[in-house]
């Protein structure tokens, strides 16, 4: 675990330092920072990940890479769905929610299309990859 906290520490304080841009293999992708609060322990957790802008709306992918379970962060935001996000310099309130089914595998195919390993990650795993809309507080 201390691998990935290290990773995403580095991601992180790149984005900041970088008004939300990161290089390697997230060079030009659209990223952000999901402030979620942990379900177990109430503590703040921060992840960076890669969104998708689609209809006027913003999109995160629970891929996890393909794995067979779903990440931490959406496991967090299930339980506490208030979150924070970090676009570039912009620091707003949303509330997170998962999509239904048909809008989903919308969603996620539009993201796939535009980034193939997001159709690696959905080969690679028997789970239904949650897509979750982030909605700013009003």
């Amino acid at each position: 675990m201390a691998d990935i906290n290290d990773w995403n520490a580095q991601i992180i304080a790149e984005f900041r330092a970088n008004q939300g841009k990161v290089g390697g293999q997230f060079e030009g992708a659209p990223m952000l920072l999901l402030h979620t609060t942990g379900a177990k322990t109430g503590q703040e957790r921060i992840n960076p990940m890669m969104y998708l802008e689609l209809d006027g709306r913003r999109f995160v992918f629970a891929s996890k890479a393909g794995a067979d379970s779903h990440p931490d962060w959406y496991r967090n935001l299930v339980a506490n769905p208030k979150v924070t996000v970090e676009v570039g310099p912009d620091v707003y309130e949303a509330t997170a929610s998962s999509l239904p089914e048909d809008e989903r595998s919308r969603v996620y195919a539009e993201q796939a299309r535009r980034y193939e390993g997001f159709a690696e990650y959905a080969a690679k795993t028997t789970r239904v990859i949650p897509v979750v809309e982030l909605t700013p507080a009003s």
